[in-house]
């Protein structure tokens, strides 16, 4: 599909709406880890998944909607997703996956406009104002992004049309999956008001169980409660958010930002780990995965850092800052290696590892500096040709030899990227 022209879309898929002066968009994607995870395995469509560490300590990061009908949802510990769905299957997550599909659903954003307002890997806010004489008004704009987006990727997201942040926000998460809700600016309050106080921004169960104490149940009720009782109830700068909110007031804007300066990866162990050749292959698989989710979105980066957890939740981190930027996993776990040597820790109780990679850039405006006697040939390229063979085959189709199981179980631990 050609990005310069508007397609086919098809009917609206929700009220028509008028989307005047609604110039934020909220576009989310639908169960964004396990879509990308069933692309590889369509034999599993319409079925529940569950796309998480199958460990006693693993988690949730995502299930279809398949799963959570049955109350499974993201955060959730795995043993309770499956004792709630035990006819569940559960996939290991693909992080370099999933990190090349945001990086094409981001780069469909900003084709529309360079107000791209990322909050997570598979969520952005966009502001339209600057593209409706090219592509037409905010509704047929989210319906372009839509269409584009499953064409392009293979996956769908929701989009809510706004006047302000929060409305979108709201708007997306009420048409889900697969729709686009506007929500015109005269109906903003007529949509707000019917809605529970959890649905407010800031309003956690905390805040929830104050609101209720007083009797406060919907957005309404808020909305028509004296400031005065909302400010000594909450505090003054909590009642007045909650106010304006209630009525629909967001004086926020969309903000343009690059995606976070870092990537990296971390693991919890199973159990608590006093072995040093175990902490030793867990680094090294650490940085792989790392570095290829640098190579997969075109960075490279300067600062390696790693995270170590004790037994007892005590938490130390050490960086060292390379002479040059890198995307090659020998580079980033030599350097692991070498900070986590120095911390001397011998037979120490570990309960999680993390490696990370920061000062981040784009890999074709980062200069190379040539060492004396190199080859012309090294680690980059064979980690290249790692990717090529994991694109085809699978990730973990080739890896060091030292993290291949012996077992032939192929059992990794649950990693979790950041």
């Amino acid at each position: 599909m050609s990005r310069g022209n508007v397609p086919p879309i098809g009917p609206p898929t929700g009220p028509p709406g008028d989307d005047s002066g609604c110039t934020v968009l909220h576009v989310d994607m639908d169960a964004f880890y396990a879509s990308v995870s069933l692309l590889t395995r369509p034999e599993l469509r319409g079925r529940p998944v569950i796309v998480g560490g199958g460990g006693t300590r693993g988690v949730v990061l995502s299930a279809t909607y398949e799963a959570r009908v049955h109350g499974v949802h993201s955060a959730m510990p795995m043993m309770r997703a499956r004792r709630l769905c035990p006819q569940a299957v559960v996939v290991a997550p693909d992080h370099e996956a999933y990190s090349r599909a945001s990086h094409g659903v981001m780069e469909v954003f900003r084709s529309v406009t360079p107000l791209v307002e990322p909050i997570s890997l598979d969520e952005a806010f966009l502001d339209v104002r600057g593209a409706a004489r090219r592509m037409g008004g905010p509704r047929q704009i989210g319906e372009w992004i839509r269409a584009t987006v499953e064409d392009e990727q293979g996956i769908t997201c929701s989009v809510g049309v706004a006047t302000t942040k929060f409305v979108a926000k709201l708007a997306s998460a009420r048409c889900k999956p697969d729709g686009l809700l506007v929500v015109p600016a005269g109906e903003v309050v007529a949509f707000l008001h019917p809605l529970p106080v959890g649905a407010l921004w800031g309003v956690g169960e905390k805040t929830e169980s104050v609101l209720r104490g007083l009797g406060l149940h919907t957005v309404g009720d808020i909305a028509h409660t004296p400031l005065s009782t909302l400010e000594r109830a909450l505090g003054p700068a909590s009642g007045r958010h909650l106010a304006a909110l209630a009525w629909g007031r967001d004086e926020r804007v969309v903000v343009a930002h690059e995606p976070d300066k870092s990537i990296g990866a971390e693991n919890t162990f199973g159990t608590d780990v006093d072995d040093p050749a175990v902490v030793h292959r867990e680094l090294l698989r650490l940085s792989e995965r790392t570095a290829a989710r640098l190579r997969a979105s075109g960075q490279v980066g300067r600062t390696v850092s790693i995270k170590v957890r004790f037994a007892d939740f005590t938490t130390i981190t050490r960086a060292r800052t390379l002479p040059e930027s890198t995307d090659v996993g020998r580079v980033v776990y030599d350097t692991a290696l070498g900070l986590y040597a120095a911390l001397g820790l011998e037979r120490a109780r570990i309960r999680l590892v993390g490696v990370r990679v920061e000062g981040i850039s784009d890999a074709g405006s980062a200069p190379h500096q040539l060492a004396l006697g190199e080859r012309e040939h090294g680690w980059r390229d064979a980690e290249q040709a790692v990717d090529r063979a994991s694109r085809r085959f699978g990730a973990g189709a080739v890896r060091p030899a030292t993290l291949v199981d012996p077992s032939g179980t192929g059992g990794n631990p649950p990693t979790r990227a950041q």
